[in-house]
């Protein structure tokens, strides 16, 4: 299979809504095509193919930031086993990608996540990751590993659990690591609890990324990326 490349939009984001955010709010990517840049959508805006508007939750994401959809429900993800069961939210280019929330957060944030090599998450006070830094959250590699069905056909199977509490107001979330190479379901904004679960769970060790003797070609290929060509 070849590497999948995306023309994304080059238009700059348009301003998110200044009315007082209402937390907390959990972000599934449903109703956003695949592949589409979720720009305004939850903003009570569009996606970058025109799907919406969305809920207007006052939040807006940069162009890079891309939801996909699984390859088992007719997309091209590369992926399964995610708490929503639907799309999620990854990126194909740069070191990461933001989300602005304009009227700020305060509490906590969490995900779930899924990734083949190390990443970060990082809250800031200011937009587009500037002003305080209030949380850096380092993520491990932790997929395939123990909670991925068995004989599962996809690489990314395995969803960790991550919420952090912070001081301060927050107005942006960085989504960091290597590109097509981590995804983000059920963001919560304004709470520690993933998807309004019970309790946060720190990021699984590096020992849960498994990558045995049959796995070490599959490692290699283009098959463990998010994203695949059709």
């Amino acid at each position: 299979m070849r590497n999948l490349k995306v023309v994304l939009p080059l238009a700059l984001l348009a301003a998110s809504s200044a009315a007082a955010f209402a937390g907390p709010v959990v972000l599934n990517m449903s109703g956003l095509q695949d592949q589409e840049a979720i720009l305004n959508y939850f903003n009570g805006g569009l996606g970058g193919n025109g799907s919406g508007p969305g809920p207007a939750d006052g939040i807006v994401f940069s162009s890079n930031s891309l939801a996909v959809i699984s390859e088992s429900q007719g997309g091209t993800g590369n992926f399964d086993n995610n708490p929503s069961g639907g799309p999620i939210a990854f990126f194909l280019s740069g070191a990461a990608d933001t989300m602005n929330v304009a009227a700020g957060f305060t509490t906590g944030f969490s995900f779930f996540y899924s990734a083949t090599e190390a990443g970060s998450v990082t809250v800031w006070s200011g937009e587009n990751g500037t002003g305080t830094e209030l949380a850096d959250i380092a993520l491990n590699a932790n997929t395939p590993g123990a909670g991925c069905p068995a004989g599962d056909a996809f690489g990314y199977c395995e969803w960790d659990s991550v919420g952090v509490n912070f001081s301060g107001t927050a107005e942006s979330v960085n989504f960091g690591g290597s590109a097509n190479l981590i995804g983000f379901d059920e963001i919560t904004v304004g709470s520690q609890s993933a998807g309004g679960g019970p309790s946060p769970v720190v990021p699984e060790p590096s020992s849960l990324f498994l990558l045995g003797t049959g796995l070490i070609g599959f490692a290699g290929s283009i098959g463990r990326r998010f994203a695949r060509k059709a």
